[in-house]
């Protein structure tokens, strides 16, 4: 087995279960532990996997987002019931944005239902999905690729999207704070930022696992969406404190 297949099985191998220490990499796949420091070096690089003192992890962190493909895996039922909910606020013939999010790409196999659309993304993901989708206009956003979203970000995309004007952007988040939308990297920060700037109507789809974590840049507060979607996994208290202080906020059935 070459080095970039041995690559790949550790990293799917640590991205199914969240994280490994390295003695059960090491007996997983039955080489030595130097080879499978290295391995780790090399995927942490790429910004594939953490390590982290004696193991190597997929999850995230207070400022560090875990990769597009360990990402769409979680909360999936939850993700799922926040596109349906989002796809009833799109409008035939309306330009909508969407962001690199894992929620919002859960959007791709639903736009058929309300084409004619043009979509506006950085997400390779979304596109990918979109691409030969009937009555669809989609515009790309340029930037630089990187390989964590698997999307475009940076100064060029950040540039595009301040020549553009859309009906709506539906975007997700890192964390929940209180009512601070949080993201780990700056770079996306600036991105979905330069989006909310972008579009007329700003919808926030976020799963209820989100809430009370950390990360480190503020994105956005949640009272200035339009609508912020939730899955009604969210205890009663929080739901309450975010009406209480002027969020839009809908609960949307997880089940």
């Amino acid at each position: 087995m070459n080095a970039d297949n041995r690559r790949q099985e550790i990293a799917d191998y640590v991205i199914e279960r969240g994280d490994a220490r390295i003695d059960e990499l090491v007996s997983a796949f039955n080489v030595s532990r130097m080879t499978i420091h290295r391995h780790v070096e090399e995927l942490a690089r790429q910004g594939v996997l953490r390590k982290l003192h004696g193991a190597v992890s997929a999850q995230p962190s207070g400022v560090y987002e875990s990769l597009f493909r360990f990402r769409e895996t979680r909360a999936a039922k939850a993700k799922h019931a926040l596109a349906q909910a989002a796809l009833k606020e799109i409008e035939p013939g309306q330009v909508v944005m969407f962001d690199d999010s894992t929620t919002a790409t859960a959007l791709g196999p639903l736009l058929a239902q309300v084409s004619p659309l043009t979509a506006v993304t950085n997400s390779l993901s979304l596109a990918q999905e979109l691409v030969d989708a009937p009555d669809l206009k989609l515009i790309l956003l340029g930037g630089e690729f990187h390989p964590t979203y698997n999307a475009f970000i940076g100064h060029i995309c950040e540039t595009a999207l301040s020549q553009l004007r859309v009906n709506q952007l539906i975007c997700s988040a890192s964390a929940i704070d209180g009512t601070a939308a949080l993201i780990q990297d700056p770079q996306v920060t600036r991105v979905k930022q330069a989006m909310m700037r972008s579009a007329s109507r700003r919808i926030l789809l976020v799963d209820s696992s989100k809430f009370g974590k950390v990360a480190l840049h503020l994105f956005a507060n949640l009272t200035e969406f339009d609508l912020v979607l939730v899955d009604d996994d969210l205890p009663e208290a929080n739901a309450d404190a975010l009406c209480a202080a002027g969020v839009k906020l809908e609960l949307v059935a997880s089940t």
